[in-house]
């Protein structure tokens, strides 16, 4: 979970600062800590200030936290509203939604990057944790048929129950898939791309805006680094993903400690992953073998099959008897894997 600074009312800079994943610009430091009695007051002031031209989305965003009664952002919740609305328009352009598109929006907030999304064109399908702001989307947008909230967990909601049904009913069962756009709350980033990445059925893309760091991580596999881990090996099983640009802490409300940034998963069909039998057995012997990272191969794998077994199979593949898990690139596992099945 991203711990949060204090709510600060100050304006976010105009735009985002693209940058590559290893390159990063300097931001000033977050504000001190307050304490959460001083989070009402804060929100106050901030409604209090007149409005500034170029702000964008920093005072739409405290008014429609107030508009139903004072809200304060729940940290347990991750909730990190978007200010910057030249920031949700890179994101709308990151995914290339057109007029037409259905997108699923995880967390829609306050619904600012809600409003990009339908300014675009897009029936937006929106799914909100939070009651008090699913009403307040509900309440800003109306009654149009572009939109539709649901009160739900997106973890526990079951999209190819629901969400299907309804893409299905706005592209007339036109064989065409929806897409994923969202600014995710980062303390449920993993969880949600593992859940979204194996759907190539009904999404063609996955766009979201993540913590930094957890976005250069799972964009980049290199081997042989201490970030290359399994879900590494997950991403790009089901997707290809990109690393796009970051997005400065500061275009946050609260200011969280760590930067934001957009990544692109472009998913793969069936016939696009790697030929495996079973892909449960598979990343089970690939969850096996980073249980023990440092352990070679030959040993973390012996609850599969003997030692000798599994030299013979790294053998065949290319690969020195003493390799370690982060020494094998995904079709190194997939090779391995298919050999050892067959034992």
């Amino acid at each position: 979970m991203v711990a949060l600074t204090s709510l600060s009312p100050a304006p976010p800079r105009p735009s985002p600062s693209p940058a590559t994943p290893r390159r990063r610009q300097q931001t000033p430091p977050p504000p001190h800590h307050r304490s959460s009695s001083c989070r009402g007051r804060a929100l106050r002031a901030a409604t209090a200030e007149a409005a500034t031209p170029g702000a964008d989305d920093y005072h739409a965003t405290i008014r429609s936290l107030n508009s139903r009664g004072r809200h304060v952002p729940r940290k347990s919740l991750g909730q990190n509203y978007m200010l910057n609305s030249r920031v949700n328009e890179e994101l709308v352009a990151a995914a290339g939604v057109e007029e037409g598109d259905v997108v699923l929006e995880i967390g829609p907030g306050t619904g600012s990057l809600t409003a990009a999304l339908l300014e675009a064109g897009a029936t937006v399908f929106a799914v909100e944790k939070d009651k008090h702001m699913a009403t307040l989307v509900k309440d800003r947008f109306g009654s149009t048929e572009q939109l539709k909230v649901i009160e739900e967990d997106i973890t526990k909601f079951h999209i190819r129950s629901h969400f299907l049904p309804f893409m299905n009913e706005k592209y007339n069962a036109a064989k065409k898939h929806a897409k994923v756009v969202s600014n995710l709350p980062f303390n449920v980033s993993t969880e949600v791309v593992k859940l979204l990445l194996p759907m190539g059925d009904i999404f063609s893309a996955v766009v979201l805006m993540l913590q930094d760091e957890t976005a250069v991580r799972l964009a980049d596999a290199s081997i042989q680094t201490p970030e290359y881990r399994p879900i590494n090996l997950f991403v790009n099983f089901y997707s290809k993903p990109e690393y796009k640009f970051r997005v400065d802490r500061e275009n946050f409300f609260p200011r969280p400690k760590v930067d934001g940034a957009i990544i692109s998963f472009k998913l793969k069909n069936s016939e696009e992953y790697p030929p495996v039998g079973s892909s449960k057995s598979f990343f089970s012997m690939v969850n096996s073998a980073f249980n023990g990272k440092r352990k070679m191969l030959r040993k973390s794998l012996q609850h599969l099959c003997s030692s000798s077994e599994v030299e013979a199979a790294l053998h065949n593949i290319g690969l020195p008897v003493t390799a370690r898990p982060s020494d094998l690139t995904l079709d190194d596992f997939v090779r391995l894997h298919n050999l050892l099945v067959e034992v």
